[in-house]
């Protein structure tokens, strides 16, 4: 059974940065893609950034440069370094997984990150919130 647990997520200031964590377990962490998303209140889950089993990341147009996605195969953990963070940040943060074992593919959306419908193994979430 695949659990995806997320921490690391509070209360910053603009400007601040955090460190998001996502703890997997239930199946072998390596053979799939995973991803970060969010959701602020009123508004439609966004993908934040992807990363496939190879290492090769993705990232929507609004946190390039400012959020970086990693791994630990070891660990079968999942991280979101996340700088420079600005009141928009504000959001649920959610862990995903992809639906199935050795998919090698994602679809990215419109703002390009990783699509929802890509994933099929999602986390509680972990607010994140951002001052001015």
């Amino acid at each position: 059974q695949v659990q995806l647990v997320e921490s690391g997520g509070g209360s910053v200031q603009s400007g601040g940065s955090l460190r998001l964590s996502c703890a997997a377990s239930g199946y072998t962490y390596s053979t799939y893609y995973m991803g970060w998303f969010r959701q602020a209140p009123g508004k439609e889950r966004e993908g934040v950034a992807a990363i496939d089993s190879d290492g090769s990341t993705s990232y929507a147009d609004s946190v390039k440069g400012r959020f970086t996605i990693s791994q630990d195969n070891a660990k079968n953990a999942l991280y979101l370094q996340m700088s420079s963070l600005k009141p928009e940040d504000t959001a649920m943060y959610y862990c995903a997984a992809s639906a199935s074992a050795g998919a090698t593919w994602y679809a990215l959306d419109s703002r390009g990150g990783p699509h929802p419908a890509s994933f099929g193994y999602w986390g509680q979430g972990t607010q994140v919130t951002v001052s001015s």
